[in-house]
């Protein structure tokens, strides 16, 4: 059997892959460090609104407005999507699922009990190999989607 030098397991991919990639598989601990992490920076994003005054839009201080805030939730939009996607392929389910959150309230509730508390698949799936498989082997899904037809 020959050696398969240039399959793309989880370890090794890095942070574009990440954020900016539908393909392959996530564990709840990398969702969670995304979430929390986005949501840090959202929140510096505001009181940097307030710190330089950009809260207030036109005379009216009833009215916030806040460009900065904005921006960044704005770029965040993407990352979040790929990253909830690959959360959904982690249960073996299609990104597509991410729609469920349209929802209102069961949908939201849903996808954090999903992708936010529940293990995903065990072993490898259509999406990829386990990103929990810590023994450094090479997955047969890997193996597969490295394999030429």
């Amino acid at each position: 059997m020959a050696a398969v030098t240039s399959v793309t397991t989880p370890s090794n991919r890095g942070l574009i892959w990440l954020l900016l990639s539908f393909d392959g598989r996530i564990n709840r601990a990398k969702f969670w460090l995304f979430e929390v992490v986005s949501t840090v920076i959202l929140i510096i994003a505001v009181r940097l609104d307030e710190v330089l005054g950009l809260d207030v839009l036109g005379d009216d201080p009833e009215t916030k407005y806040h460009p900065i805030f904005m921006i960044v939730f704005f770029a965040t939009i993407y990352p979040s999507i790929c990253i909830l996607g690959k959360r959904w392929h982690d249960h073996n389910k299609s990104a597509w699922m991410i729609l469920i959150k349209l929802i209102p309230f069961v949908g939201w509730l849903w996808t954090l009990i999903q992708c936010g508390f529940l293990r995903g698949t065990v072993g490898d799936n259509q999406f990829g190999p386990d990103p929990l498989d810590n023994t450094g082997r090479i997955s047969k899904a890997a193996v597969k989607l490295a394999a030429p037809d």
